[in-house]
């Protein structure tokens, strides 16, 4: 099965949290890897950087739509968490900050869109990674 396939399949058969947990696992695994990487290889950590502060600018500006489904206060916490994001990107991308923050934060997310049968007091290991 080529990967264009098993990505079609895969996204039919994910509901909408699943798909937000697998694509937090993709960018949280491309942070990690980011963040052992020399401080000298700018354009591979600031691609893992810039995906991060994408994904928080779009579950942002999602979260500022009147329509969106989530409860007020869940989506006010999700705005301020994406203009924290933004912020301490930068900062990151200014060798001010430390990557670190951004990873936990982003594991954080993923333990609450964690499939509910499952124990999520630790956090989830995805491939060895986290």
């Amino acid at each position: 099965m080529s990967l264009k396939a098993y990505q079609t399949t895969a996204a039919r058969a994910e509901n909408p949290r699943q798909t937000e947990y697998r694509l937090f696992g993709q960018v949280t695994r491309a942070l990690m890897e980011a963040e052992k990487m020399d401080r000298s290889m700018i354009r591979e950590r600031m691609d893992a950087l810039d995906w991060n502060r994408r994904m928080w600018s779009a579950l942002g500006a999602d979260c500022s739509v009147d329509g969106n489904g989530l409860p007020d206060m869940v989506r006010a916490n999700i705005i301020s968490l994406s203009i924290w994001v933004n912020k301490h990107t930068s900062m990151v991308m200014r060798n001010q900050e430390e990557i670190g923050p951004l990873i936990d934060i982003n594991r954080i997310i993923m333990q609450g869109l964690a499939p509910q049968n499952e124990d999520t007091s630790a956090p989830r290991q995805m491939g060895g990674s986290f």
